[in-house]
């Protein structure tokens, strides 16, 4: 027990001189909100104890000297006079805020061997926020605008949207940003026209072409890229996806069989132990003695597994509907596979194993029609197809 207790001991000690060294690092290093992090978990509980007083002097002196670099900062920025560093004023004034926000709950710490509580700058910085999110605000509207109707290109419109987003982030519901979020937005996405073309000698059944082509169903989760199997007047669409099926085979249906003889000793009630005079065997109580009886017993077993495939093999194109160029071929295949297994037996059906008994008792079944087949692969071809479109993007 007081080994135990010793060891335990160590440990915290190592443990401890651990967390002082990783502050200490991160102070020396100038990784103050580091140093700072560490160092307010490790006060947040019995901030008082003796092994806790080295962190209130790192934080002390890591919180001053954070400080007094945002500080110094934000008068930099704020004298260049450049409306594009409005963002970091305003997010380094947050910080000085937030970060003197975690410290309050803690205070006072007192320092015992210094027999002070340490010092920390606490202001107000409300009003500097309230002005810097003003003018960026403004800033950001402005210079939005401004993108919104020069941009040509999507990617233009979609760094306009994500300022926007921005923007309603900090200012919620600033002027009309909202309705400018959905005209970006709109105007930044791909627009993708999706047909289906059988090029076999197999019908689709209709509900698989409407599966494959169901892309709510798919889970995607594209915030620049629409695709609509049911093209719309109103959009110009910019990508064409073409999925063709070009060999569909069908295997014949077929039973296979095969035949087993199984032999094995099983026990069949019990007898009395006789020796080698024929007599009944008693133990030291006076008891007769009682033996498993075992026999052999033979079984002959019919299995039959019915069987059918199908194959389903085509492509997958994207075309840019402006230049008519292909952007894009992947191959994509799928197969499906029906089998049923049943069995019947003549004999003792205790000689059979387990994997053989599983199939006694079935019954044959009606083999699914081709159109069922066809069908059937087409959750398989579904998931390739979700992969393809998932992994492809446009340039």
């Amino acid at each position: 027990m007081k080994k135990l207790l010793h060891l335990l001991l160590i440990l915290m000690i190592t443990f401890s001189c651990s967390g002082v060294k990783k502050t200490q690092t991160a102070l020396n290093t100038g990784n103050y909100d580091q140093a700072i992090n560490i160092a307010l978990n490790k006060l947040k509980a019995n901030k008082g104890k003796k092994g806790k007083q080295p962190y209130i002097l790192m934080l002390e002196e890591a919180y001053a000297k954070v400080v007094e670099r945002d500080i110094n900062a934000i008068k930099y920025l704020e004298k260049e006079g450049n409306p594009a560093n409005l963002e970091q004023t305003y997010n380094t004034y947050l910080s000085l805020k937030n970060r003197q926000e975690r410290i309050k709950p803690l205070l006072p710490l007192y320092h015992v061997e210094q027999g002070r509580n340490a010092n920390f700058r606490i202001e107000n910085y409300d009003q500097e926020i309230i002005a810097t999110k003003d003018k960026l605000t403004k800033y950001l509207y402005d210079t939005a605008k401004k993108r919104m109707s020069s941009a040509q290109r999507k990617t233009e419109y979609r760094q306009v949207y994500d300022n926007l987003v921005y923007l309603d982030k900090i200012t919620p519901n600033y002027k009309d940003t909202r309705t400018l979020i959905e005209e970006a937005h709109l105007k930044g996405t791909d627009f993708v026209k999706v047909t289906m073309k059988n090029r076999t000698d197999v019908i689709i059944p209709r509900r698989l072409e409407t599966d494959l082509l169901n892309f709510g169903t798919y889970g995607l989760d594209d915030l620049w890229t629409v695709y609509h199997s049911k093209p719309q007047r109103a959009i110009q669409y910019d990508y064409a996806m073409e999925v063709t099926l070009r060999e569909i085979n069908i295997s014949p249906e077929r039973v296979k069989e095969r035949q087993l003889e199984r032999e094995k000793q099983v026990k069949d009630g019990w007898e009395y132990l006789l020796d080698e005079n024929d007599e009944i065997v008693i133990n030291e109580e006076g008891n007769k003695v009682k033996v498993d009886k075992m026999v052999t017993v033979v079984c002959e077993y019919y299995e039959f597994t019915q069987f059918k495939a199908a194959n389903v093999v085509g492509n997958v194109q994207y075309k840019n509907l402006r230049t008519k160029q292909l952007l894009e071929s992947f191959p994509i295949a799928s197969e499906y596979v029906f089998e049923h297994i049943y069995a019947s037996y003549n004999g003792d059906k205790r000689a059979l194993d387990d994997d053989l008994v599983r199939y006694l008792g079935i019954q044959a079944v009606q083999f699914p029609t081709n159109e069922q087949m066809v069908y059937d692969s087409g959750e398989d071809l579904k998931n390739k197809l979700k992969s393809i479109i998932t992994s492809y993007r446009f340039k």
